[in-house]
């Protein structure tokens, strides 16, 4: 036999196995996604046709509203003007609330009850407690106390607080904030009462995020009531800051998140490639939303809607799988609570519907990061129906009203350029770090933007003689009825991060993970403290002039000339601006450890009132350093707001600790006394 011949009939005997396609983890991932139903949300008729969010809005939360038609009259009067005034509760009504909550609660279903706080981990806490008690005679029942409402005494061994307490001192408080509502969370069947609370140590450390946000808008209330009547508007009550704040985020696969071990132990893209299609087209803003996605997000509104969190904006942000919601705005503590709703609530909902909900600022590398633009203003509460609900920072319709509105306008321009690398520190994260200073997000320069009409306004004010009188003044600029500062007076800047966007302020540069109480009390603090700079100034100028409105445009002129550093119009994200604000005196703090370093603001005046300048404490930032070990990317710092001598008398340890200290919204206070834009084009490279 030939050897060709036997080696075909040797082929013959020996047949190999057909080829088969190897399937990739990923390739099986995407066939299985390809064929997965879209989740219906809840919340809609049985004919399909959404109901009206009105008939379920706020339906598990019972606040002041809700309260009117249960309580009796009496107890209602005096919870509501402890809330709207921000004074102290009569704790005699305590018990009458609590059976009131008690009985809403169990009729919903509620089993047990909880304080929830925020301590600065930048998520929330909470520790169940059942309704469930004996009687006299041991039978079961259901019971709900005064006390128990007011506050609970949770361990506080294990929570940061950046070097404030030692581990060993493990007593902690929490207290119930009223101005909050109640809520009942829902969760695989079971029904928990939550109690909005502030969390303390035992000598009135401040160990959560909320504590010293009441404390600056407590200050900030105080300090402006002085200038209005300086200014001769009489009968303010309170002034209190809103707060609408845009939370940005990103939804993908479940399935393609647990094959990433970078995203599942630290939120962000450590490995990988960039995905074959970006940015690159610009199509995904505002487009159509995908049908699985429309499912997730309308279920977390129905799920909010109930909570009473007011989400009005849905659409599709810049980057891929990235998107947005809204709320209406608030008053700031109640805004800072429904956003730590909003970020629960998206991360719950997307697992039912095989999503991963991201809240890093910068998950993925070369596309754009998410933020949480906070859009702040002041408004009066006042016994004069022309002051109630007045708007600070919304110009009128007389030349006294303008007046005001610039006065109150230069307090925070003064506020943002003294203070500028305290709000930097305030938003200074790891997360955040990798999504500032590129060409999608504010850079580390703080800076202000004001439009073209308002900052022509400043800059003549500033150029004007000082002998012209108030009212010639305002009639010489064409602005004695200064118009309503509307959105479309100007164009708006995207890059810059603090901007006047008519009747508000909007701060740009907050992370999308992050609790927005700190920045926002440091906010409020730093133009507290130019609020009070400015009062100051206006008394000395009142004893050369007997006008108001004169003294006032002075002293008014003098800080726009004094702030012209930090207003800027251009773009933030040129070099000719890094070298601009160089030669301005700006800082530019581009890294965590450096904004961190500017964490001293506070030597005296007003700062002293929500700080303590002879011992660092470290309030309200014990989180960046968990961030940052979260991270693994930069240096942890745990200095923090620091507080005062007289904060910590106004929460003494000792007996009659709730008795004398409580407050309706305002626990453990200093003396009483004294819509959204596109991020823009990506990052180029991590």
């Amino acid at each position: 036999m030939k050897f060709a011949h036997f080696a075909i009939l040797a082929l013959d005997s020996f047949k190999l196995p057909p080829m088969t396609a190897t399937i990739t983890p990923r390739k099986a991932l995407l066939t299985e996604i390809s064929t997965r139903e879209p989740r219906v949300a809840p919340g809609f008729n049985e004919d399909g046709i959404p109901g009206p969010t009105s008939q379920y809005f706020g339906v598990n939360t019972l606040g002041v509203r809700q309260l009117r038609d249960k309580l009796p009259k009496e107890v209602f009067a005096s919870l509501a003007a402890s809330i709207r005034h921000g004074k102290k509760l009569d704790l005699a009504i305590a018990p009458v609330v609590a059976q009131v909550i008690k009985e809403w609660a169990i009729s919903r279903g509620v089993t047990h009850f909880t304080h929830w706080f925020q301590p600065q981990t930048g998520l929330t806490a909470e520790k169940h407690d059942a309704f469930f008690a004996f009687d006299d005679d041991r039978q079961p029942m259901e019971s709900f106390t005064g006390d128990q409402l007011i506050q609970s005494e949770p361990d506080a061994s294990s929570f940061p607080s950046g070097g404030l307490r030692a581990t060993w001192e493990a007593r902690g408080y929490t207290a119930w904030n009223p101005a909050s509502p109640v809520f009942i969370v829902e969760s695989t069947g079971a029904r928990t009462l939550c109690i909005p609370s502030v969390f303390i140590g035992y000598n009135g450390e401040a160990l959560d995020e909320m504590t010293p946000l009441l404390r600056s808008s407590d200050v900030l209330s105080q300090k402006a009531i002085d200038l209005l009547d300086l200014l001769g508007d009489k009968g303010v009550q309170r002034v209190f800051t809103t707060l609408g704040p845009e939370q940005e985020y990103f939804l993908i696969d479940r399935s393609h998140f647990g094959l990433r071990p970078d995203l599942v132990m630290g939120g962000r893209t450590l490995i990988g490639a960039p995905p074959p299609r970006g940015q690159q087209l610009e199509d995904h803003y505002f487009g159509g939303i995908p049908e699985r996605i429309q499912g997730c997000i309308a279920e977390a509104e129905f799920e909010l809607y109930k909570l009473g969190v007011p989400i009005t904006t849905r659409h599709n942000e810049v980057a891929p799988c990235q998107f947005e919601m809204a709320p209406y705005f608030e008053e700031t503590d109640l805004g800072v609570d429904h956003n730590q709703l909003v970020m629960a609530t998206l991360r719950r909902v997307a697992l039912r519907h095989g999503l991963q909900a991201l809240l890093h600022e910068k998950p993925f590398a070369g596309i754009n990061g998410s933020g949480k633009h906070c859009n702040w203003s002041m408004q009066v509460i006042a016994s004069s129906s022309e002051l109630d609900g007045l708007n600070l920072l919304k110009p009128g319709k007389t030349p006294h009203q303008n007046i005001r509105f610039l006065a109150f306008l230069a307090a925070v321009l003064k506020g943002v350029h003294k203070h500028s690398g305290l709000l930097r520190a305030g938003i200074a994260t790891s997360g955040n770090e990798h999504r500032l200073g590129a060409n999608e997000a504010p850079p580390a320069i703080i800076s202000v933007f004001m439009g073209d009409m308002l900052t022509k306004v400043i800059e003549e004010i500033a150029a004007g003689k000082s002998s012209e009188n108030a009212d010639q003044q305002m009639i010489k600029l064409g602005v004695a009825k200064l118009p309503e500062v509307r959105r479309d007076n100007t164009d708006r800047n995207r890059t810059s991060p603090f901007a006047f966007t008519g009747q508000k302020f909007e701060f740009r540069a907050v992370g999308s993970s992050a609790s927005i109480a700190f920045p926002v009390a440091l906010l409020n603090t730093a133009v507290a403290d130019a609020i009070s700079e400015i009062t100051e100034s206006l008394r000395a100028a009142l004893k050369k002039t007997k006008s108001v409105d004169d003294a006032v445009l002075k002293v008014v002129r003098e800080i726009f000339k004094e702030t012209a550093p930090i207003r800027f119009e251009g773009n933030n994200y040129s070099e000719d601006w890094v070298k601009e604000a160089k030669k301005r005196g700006l800082p530019n703090l581009r890294r965590t450890r450096g904004a961190h370093r500017t964490r001293r603001p506070y030597q005296g005046g007003v700062g002293v009132q929500v700080s303590r300048p002879r011992r660092a404490l470290r309030e309200g930032h014990a989180d960046r350093a968990t961030h940052d070990a979260r991270d693994g990317g930069h240096d942890g710092d745990s200095r923090g707001v620091q507080l005062s001598e007289s904060a910590h008398r106004g929460c003494s340890a000792g007996k009659d600790r709730w008795d004398s200290s409580y407050s309706a919204g305002h626990h453990c206070q200093p003396d009483r006394g004294a819509g959204a834009g596109a991020p823009g084009a990506p990052r180029g490279s991590e």
